[in-house]
């Protein structure tokens, strides 16, 4: 049996980083969000499972030391976290997955593959039709207006198509939540 281990952009659905273990281990938790973190930086709040390895006191420490806000899962809740789900069910239902690995070796061949794929091919509905790697790296914005001049000159040639309605790229969210305070909540807290 293999673990996989991802640490996922919550707004950019960029898989920031990721590992393949024989077995769950608190020292590689650590690690690997110390890795996530030195290269992508240190967020505000980090979002686990409640796993052992992501509740241990390694993990929890780091955190402390780093100021950055802990949050987990609700407990006996598998699915409560939207956005690992999402990538973990294209991960699991993408025609290439295997029924079982060789080896780690081969899971982590296959990772390799798949997660290099999944931050630069596919465009998410929920991120404005972008590809995490142009969210998480700040080129939306320009891909964004690249095509408000595709849409425009496609409008400009063909009025009768479009009915008169100029289309319109799909936005970037402004923000992503797990577990997000309720507005009587922030509102008390002020």
């Amino acid at each position: 049996m293999a673990c996989l281990y991802v640490v996922l952009g919550i707004f950019s659905r960029y898989i920031l980083a990721w590992t393949v273990a024989a077995r769950e281990d608190s020292q590689l938790a650590k690690e690997m969000l110390e890795q996530a973190m030195g290269v992508h930086g240190v967020p505000d709040v980090v979002h686990a499972d409640r796993g052992t390895s992501l509740t241990s006191k390694p993990v929890a420490q780091l955190l402390v030391d780093l100021g950055v806000t802990r949050s987990h899962s609700r407990p006996h809740v598998s699915n409560d976290h939207p956005y690992r789900e999402a990538a973990f069910k294209t991960l699991k239902y993408a025609p290439v997955f295997p029924e079982n690995f060789g080896s780690p070796a081969d899971a982590r061949a296959f990772g390799e593959r798949f997660f290099g794929y999944y931050n630069h091919e596919p465009r998410h509905s929920g991120i404005g039709l972008h590809t995490p790697a142009s969210v998480h790296h700040g080129t939306a914005g320009h891909v964004r207006a690249l095509r408000r001049q595709t849409l425009d000159a496609a409008y400009a040639a063909n009025l009768e198509r479009f009915g008169h309605r100029r289309p319109h790229a799909p936005k970037l969210p402004t923000e992503a939540w797990i577990n997000q305070a309720s507005r009587e909540a922030l509102l008390c807290s002020s």
